[in-house]
């Protein structure tokens, strides 16, 4: 996964700034644009190791149907344009589009042999698989999303909590400058 802006984890680029650093997350959530409730409370874009794909640049490019911004995320991660397509990585199976990187990803094969909605289930995390990520920015990712699901479940419940996990992922990869 790779966050809609600055590659995996969501680095800011292009003249935008952390919302985080000029105002409090609940006003970043009340005025957040580009995503529907319905998008953040989809489960679908939940993905298991905590790499929310509602903020992944391939996901995106695909929802806003943006043929530029895919045929340069392919150009970066290797893929061809018309592969660099997503719906998020935890479709029900079989998915109806998934990208190439996230079908072999062992992480969402483990959570779905286990039976569980995601990683912030798991008694044994963070196991080899999220310590061995072989990209650092992603694994620092989710050593940081994981323990804030598992707070918002807790507060939560599992399924609002979830939702409210999304809707902070959201939140803090949104630019207040862009639409």
């Amino acid at each position: 996964h790779r966050a809609a802006r600055g590659g995996v984890g969501g680095g800011q680029t292009g003249g935008c700034r952390p919302a985080a650093m000029s105002r409090g997350l609940e006003e970043r959530q009340r005025e957040m644009r580009g995503w529907s409730e319905q998008e953040i409370a989809d489960s679908r874009l939940m993905a298991p190791c905590g790499l929310y794909c509602g903020v992944c640049g391939v996901y995106l490019s695909t929802r806003d149907d943006n043929e530029k911004f895919r045929a340069r995320l392919g150009q970066l991660y290797g893929t061809p344009a018309e592969e660099t397509r997503c719906h998020g990585c935890m479709q029900p199976e079989p998915p109806a589009l998934l990208y190439a990187y996230c079908r072999s990803c062992p992480i969402r094969e483990c959570v779905l042999s286990r039976g569980f909605r995601s990683c912030h289930r798991c008694p044994e995390w963070p196991c080899a698989l999220i310590e061995d990520f072989p990209l650092a920015t992603g694994r620092r990712v989710m050593l940081r999303t994981i323990p804030l699901w598992r707070e918002q479940a807790a507060r939560h419940g599992a399924d609002r909590g979830s939702v409210e996990w999304a809707r902070a992922e959201c939140a803090r990869y949104h630019c207040p400058s862009c639409d």
